[in-house]
């Protein structure tokens, strides 16, 4: 069976968050000196995610999540409940 049709181009598959917990042992990992491909077999988290950590690391001093952008809700959490 071909991948494609499992799986189309268009369909990603979207995963959980990582707890910041884990982002801050990876940039720990990467300040005593192991390589992204040691901190992605030791955490088992993929090397991608791992250079991803660390760039936001660099530049931007944090881990915690950053605000992202689109389009602000149109109801306010509190009218929603309602």
């Amino acid at each position: 069976m071909h991948a494609d049709v499992l799986f189309p181009k268009d369909f990603i598959i979207k995963t959980k968050e990582l707890t910041k917990q884990v982002r801050d042992k990876v940039v720990e990992k990467y300040e005593a000196g192991l390589g992204y491909k040691k901190i992605s077999r030791a955490l088992n988290i993929s090397l991608s995610t791992i250079k991803s950590i660390i760039r936001k690391w660099k530049e931007y001093g944090t881990t915690a999540n950053l605000p992202r952008g689109g389009r602000p809700p149109k109801l306010k959490s509190r009218t929603r409940r309602k």
